[in-house]
């Protein structure tokens, strides 16, 4: 050993490494056990330890002075080439951060549109439809529609059994009666339709007859874009001036497109809310939902998608004093009614009949809450954690019981809805069970049991109890539908993936590709097509159906 080597203080790197791997073993065997939180210690444990190591090695590893600035620069030129060269295009599902080679368009960049012929520019609205009140006047002035004085007649254009008009499909509830699936798809996989480029967005398609409609963002236009749902030609494009923006949430907006009556009913990342006509795209009427209300978006966007109930559309707004959520007249926009006082999270409003009542159930930042479909009143509401994005759909589960569902660690609560002396109603908790987190997957309940993604793993729940009967199958966070009692998974690596749902163990029947990358998207199904996109492409495809 010569006299140099002796010199060098090794001991600290030691030290470094080894405390390093403690500090990550002591988070995942000591830690709290949501792996979101776990992966973010973790990184950051990571970083602690390299530069801690990198101060050693330039100050205290007694290394020749040649040699440390050779180190340095080679650090330097590392960094600088990594920032160069990658970019964070947002995080996984599990808030692992994803790089992208910065020569890659970024999703929801301007592109070049070329308008279709077919569709028409929608006209420039005036003063009386553009934009909400000032704030000083909002409260006087909520109720003032922003439409046209007459709006256009429409014909009838009802949904056929095989559509998929709305999120979560004609139920609402990602539950599909046919088509009856091919069990297995290797010998006739699924027939790709068409695929092409698609604007940055987390919404989903909805679908009727020729036309499959979702949202995009183009540059600073937030669009929502009609498709031929045969050939994935645009038929229509309508654009309004909005971006939502952020680097974990990602880019454009969330929610699902609602078809109704020859109208489309859209709600943007940022609160604005839009009825075009189906047929063209032209716009009927919007309403900035969270400036007249006074509600304020959350960190993730506005994400909840327009139920549309009889002649009113029903928007989650946040906004407090009896305008958490609101009402408007499908036809002009106008308020029907507001009512609650919770904050939004990332739900939608959906339609559920329990204890024999029909009731508007919705899952806000804190708390589940029903109300009168007709007035808005407050049926009965529950609090819920609120330290955590709130994004499955709340559950209807026999014996007027509903399954509500949230992942960081939160779990699934069971309550059962009775009636109250004098008419009014109120929730009852059942039980409550960390075994099926769903950060923001949807729920789907077969022959008696409850199927879900429990941090990225499925997961069998036998609901009488709360208890789980099974959890296998890395899917990760991505989405699932029921489809003539058969399980679509779109697992969030782009893989489709077809399971029987059984309570006695997983049985995984086929799978094929879709994409390749993030897919947070949830699919839909039209008849024997399946309507798939991430925040850079779409795709359709026609599913081996049995003979």
């Amino acid at each position: 050993m010569t006299s140099r080597s002796r010199q060098v203080r090794l001991w600290p790197a030691v030290v470094i490494v080894a405390g390093t791997a403690a500090w990550i073993a002591a988070i995942w065997l000591f830690g709290e056990a949501i792996r979101q939180h776990r992966n973010m210690r973790t990184g950051a444990a990571v970083f602690v330890g390299l530069v801690l190591l990198a101060l050693w090695f330039l100050l205290f590893s007694r290394l020749a002075a040649r040699i440390r600035l050779v180190g340095l620069a080679a650090i330097v030129v590392v960094i600088a080439a990594g920032a160069a060269l990658f970019r964070v295009e947002g995080v996984s599902g599990d808030l692992i951060p994803i790089l992208a080679p910065r020569y890659r368009a970024r999703p929801g960049a301007s592109v070049a549109v070329a308008r279709p012929e077919a569709a028409r520019p929608a006209p420039t609205p005036s003063p009386s439809t553009e934009g909400p009140p000032p704030p000083s006047e909002v409260a006087r002035k909520a109720a003032a529609p922003m439409v046209p004085a007459a709006a256009p007649a429409l014909e009838p254009s009802r949904p056929a059994p095989r559509d998929y008009p709305q999120f979560l499909g004609p139920s609402r509830d990602g539950v599909l009666d046919g088509p009856r699936l091919a069990r297995d798809w290797s010998a006739r996989p699924p027939r790709q339709l068409w695929r092409q480029p698609i604007g940055a967005a987390w919404s989903a398609f909805a679908v009727q007859g020729r036309t499959a409609v979702t949202q995009e963002q183009n540059g600073d236009d937030e669009e929502v874009v009609a498709y031929d749902a045969a050939t994935g030609r645009v038929l229509w494009r309508h654009a309004e001036k909005a971006r939502y923006e952020t680097v974990i949430a990602g880019i454009g907006p969330r929610a699902t497109p609602t078809i109704r009556e020859g109208r489309v009913f859209a709600m943007g990342a940022t609160g604005i809310l839009t009825a075009l006509r189906l047929d063209t795209g032209e716009r009927l009427w919007s309403r900035r939902v969270l400036d007249e209300n006074g509600g304020q978006n959350p960190s993730w966007g506005t994400s909840g998608s327009p139920l549309v109930d009889g002649d009113l559309v029903v928007v989650s707004a946040g906004g407090r004093e009896g305008r958490s959520l609101v009402a408007y007249k499908a036809a002009t926009g106008e308020v029907a009614w507001a009512a609650g006082h919770d904050k939004q999270s990332y739900s939608s409003p959906t339609l559920l009949t329990l204890s024999g009542r029909r009731q508007l159930v919705v899952f806000n930042q804190g708390s589940v809450a029903a109300h009168d479909p007709a007035t808005g009143a407050l049926l009965w509401e529950h609090p819920f954690p609120a330290d955590q994005p709130n994004v499955a759909q709340p559950l209807p589960l026999p014996g007027d019981q509903v399954l509500l569902s949230a992942g960081y660690g939160v779990g699934s609560k069971l309550y059962r809805i009775e009636p109250d002396p004098g008419g009014a109603m109120s929730a009852r908790l059942v039980w409550e069970t960390p075994r099926l987190k769903s950060k923001f997957a949807n729920l789907v309940s077969h022959e008696g049991y409850v199927y879900g993604l429990d941090d990225g793993v499925l997961v069998c729940l036998d609901p009488a109890d709360g208890q789980r009967k099974w959890r296998s199958g890395r899917y990760g966070h991505g989405q699932a539908i029921l489809v003539a009692g058969l399980l679509l998974v779109q697992a969030e690596d782009g893989e489709v993936v077809l399971v029987e749902p059984r309570p006695d163990a997983l049985r995984e029947l086929t799978r094929f590709t879709a994409f390749d990358g993030k897919t947070w998207n949830p699919p839909a199904v039209a008849g024997s097509r399946l309507y798939v996109r991430t925040d850079r492409e779409a795709a359709a495809f026609e599913l081996p159906t049995e003979d």
